[in-house]
């Protein structure tokens, strides 16, 4: 009686390829969710909303441009946008309502949360009175006086330095505001663009209506604001992104076609003495990169940054953060 042995089955060469290649490759790889786009808050005042530039967005009395930096920044790098900027918002209007018509518009601060990833904040120049300096230059200059006599005294008090000194602890204020509500977020803090010729050299230009002397006076009032607001920058762990440095060549003084804010009769849609689009545009590239490092989150130390010292913030600088980032 013979044995019977189970029968078995010769694999042809084409099923063994299929075989092995199955083996090799393992079950199927599924495909990652996608992420969600960042979120970006954006505080400030005109020189963020961008008053008269084409189009004007509700509510209509923060005179705030649906082609503002914000805008432009967030459509560039795929961001949720939340902006709150306000045209006359100063520092006491990140944490109260300022009264615009339909508005009001809310305390700009309310915008922030423990889900927001990034932060710009661009205030001081309503804090000093960037509006009624304008107004009182203009003024003396048709009085055939100066606008320096108009705010230093013979014994060299400056009242204009005096206000920027009086603003520093109001800009600390509002970072550590920031930080308290957004606590994972990084804070880029912007300083404002040149208004008159920068220097070294001349300062004045027919189109801003003041003398040499009184333009030189008001460019370092200009350069006295912006580095007050660096200093606090560096103090309250954020990092300042300079755009006066590159308006050089691109002021209210300078060419139509080049400049990034208007004078005192614009030319460009643009309030006078602000931004026009092609200076939201200069705007968003000077800030681009600065905030694609901030999003990255790459461990600093110190000041490398230029933005302050590391802390225990979760993804703060210095920190390990878990968040998932472009």
């Amino acid at each position: 009686m013979r044995t019977r042995f189970p029968s078995m089955r010769v694999l042809t060469p084409l099923a063994c390829v299929t075989l092995v290649a199955a083996l090799l490759v393992g079950p199927p790889v599924q495909a990652a969710p996608e992420r969600e786009p960042d979120l970006y808050v954006a505080l400030g005042d005109s020189y963020t909303a961008g008053p008269l530039i084409p189009l004007q967005e509700e509510p209509y009395g923060c005179l705030r441009s649906t082609n503002d930096y914000p805008k432009l920044l967030a459509q560039r790098l795929e961001l949720t946008l939340r902006d709150a900027s306000c045209s006359g918002a100063d520092t006491e209007d990140m944490t109260e309502p300022q009264g615009v018509s339909p508005g009001p518009n809310p305390p700009q601060l309310d915008r922030l949360d423990a889900e927001v990833d990034l932060v710009s904040l661009q205030i001081g120049g309503n804090d000093i009175g960037f509006s009624g300096i304008a107004e009182t230059c203009v003024r003396a200059t048709f009085e055939q006086t100066t606008c320096r006599s108009q705010y230093v005294d013979e014994d060299g008090n400056d009242e204009l330095q005096a206000r920027i000194d009086a603003t520093a602890p109001k800009v600390a204020a509002v970072l550590g505001a920031i930080h308290e509500r957004a606590p994972g977020a990084e804070v880029l803090v912007l300083g404002y663009p040149g208004i008159f010729l920068i220097g070294p050299g001349p300062a004045s230009c027919p189109a801003m209506g003041v003398g040499e002397e009184d333009a030189q006076y008001l460019r370092a009032v200009q350069e006295s604001l912006n580095a007050m607001i660096a200093t606090q920058a560096a103090a309250n762990d954020a990092t300042y992104v300079d755009i006066y440095g590159p308006s050089r060549g691109k002021t209210a003084c300078d060419l139509p076609v080049q400049r990034w804010v208007e004078p005192l009769v614009p030319v460009n849609a643009a309030a006078p003495v602000h931004p026009n689009l092609v200076g939201m545009l200069g705007f968003t590239d000077v800030i681009e990169p600065v905030a694609l490092a901030a999003l990255a989150s790459e461990p600093v130390s110190g000041l490398e940054t230029g933005g302050g010292r590391p802390d225990d913030r979760p993804g703060g600088r210095g920190q390990p953060d878990d968040r998932p980032r472009r």
